[in-house]
């Protein structure tokens, strides 16, 4: 017998592209493998023409399929390697391929370059805040690694459903979601390699019935790891959004988020600066970590500003106890988050039809 194609994939998950940091496999970059007898031909496509890496990358290639070879008993006769190139973007790509959620009119990402900013909160009130603008909204918990959402919608007591192989979303505060936080043992660490995630993120998000939504918010996890590579590759995304608190070193990683969404073919929708004051027993403000830190980075970036969520006791305190929609009973919150919502729906309307188009100056 000859190598399979299980085992030709096998080998090239191995093989790491020098650049990305990650295998050609979990990058989409093996297009085709051919098989006449003994002889192999493997089609790989590169990000560019010119990859000053292509032949680090032949070599190992043909260094892993003889050694899985070698491993596996079975002969390998000619091996042929082809470069092809596509210089498009991984997420437009996707939307070029079509949706693979078809009732599913816009897809959000929400994002941050690192953790601890709030994105999550963002995520929920965003959702939360569309559907009572009178939306059909979906929650994608993507934080594979450390889900919030049963925690912030109060998911703890509500059972999970099945229908066939399909997963039933979870419906509470008007909205739609899904999250692997009830689908494993809430106090099991996920200890999972790329692969993994890029599994269980795939199964959220296609085997789930979501049904007809205007908007479907995914909550990244935190930083630029292989979810965000996974989601770009999946669906076509609307937007994203990124969350970022005023200080300079939380600007510094959100700046990483911006390039990487764009890398990746992601518009941005804009960017919204959590934590952004303290208002005290006195209704005195006070700009804790540098108010308008965010908006300045937003500007210098050329980027859309949606606003600022303040450090409120309630919306603390609602969200821990799985109850947001009661941050509308705090009328200043309320407000506050429903400007975002407003803001990020103007964006997305922007987006649909081409991006904002810029004025030009005619002088006669």
């Amino acid at each position: 017998m000859a190598l399979t194609s299980k085992h030709l994939h096998d080998a090239l998950r191995t093989v790491q592209d020098p650049d990305l940091g990650k295998d050609l496999v979990t990058l989409g970059m093996v297009k085709d493998v051919l098989q006449t007898g003994n002889d192999v031909k493997l089609i790989i496509e590169l990000t560019t023409p010119a990859c000053p890496m292509k032949d680090k990358i032949r070599g190992d290639i043909d260094e892993a399929v003889r050694a899985k070879s070698i491993e596996t008993g079975e002969p390998l006769g000619k091996l042929e390697i082809e470069f092809t190139a596509d210089v498009r973007k991984a997420n437009d790509r996707t939307r070029e391929g079509g949706n693979p959620l078809p009732l599913v009119k816009h897809i959000i990402a929400v994002g941050a370059g690192k953790g601890g900013v709030g994105k999550s909160t963002v995520s929920a009130n965003l959702a939360v805040g569309l559907a009572r603008f009178g939306a059909k909204v979906g929650l994608l918990d993507g934080d594979i690694y450390g889900p919030s959402v049963p925690t912030m919608l109060g998911l703890e007591d509500v059972p999970t459903a099945a229908r066939g192989n399909m997963l039933m979303p979870f419906e509470v505060h008007g909205i739609k979601t899904m999250t692997l936080g009830k689908l494993v043992d809430a106090d099991k660490a996920l200890i999972w390699r790329g692969p993994m995630a890029h599994g269980a993120f795939k199964q959220l998000a296609l085997q789930t019935e979501w049904g007809a939504l205007d908007y479907l918010i995914i909550d990244l996890p935190p930083g630029t790891g292989d979810v965000p590579l996974t989601m770009s590759q999946l669906l076509p995304l609307t937007g994203a959004v990124v969350v970022c608190t005023p200080q300079r070193v939380a600007q510094d990683d959100a700046r990483r988020a911006v390039r990487m969404f764009q890398q990746l073919g992601i518009p941005i929708l804009g960017v919204v600066e959590n934590m952004s004051y303290f208002v005290g027993d006195d209704g005195k403000e006070y700009d804790i970590f540098g108010r308008g830190g965010a908006e300045v980075m937003a500007q210098t970036m050329g980027l859309p500003y949606l606003g600022g969520m303040p450090i409120h006791m309630k919306l603390r305190a609602n969200c821990d106890a799985g109850n947001p929609i009661a941050n509308w009973d705090t009328p200043a919150l309320g407000r506050d988050i429903d400007a975002l919502c407003q803001r990020l729906a103007s964006q997305i309307s922007i987006q649909s039809h081409g991006g904002l188009i810029q004025p030009t100056l005619s002088v006669r």
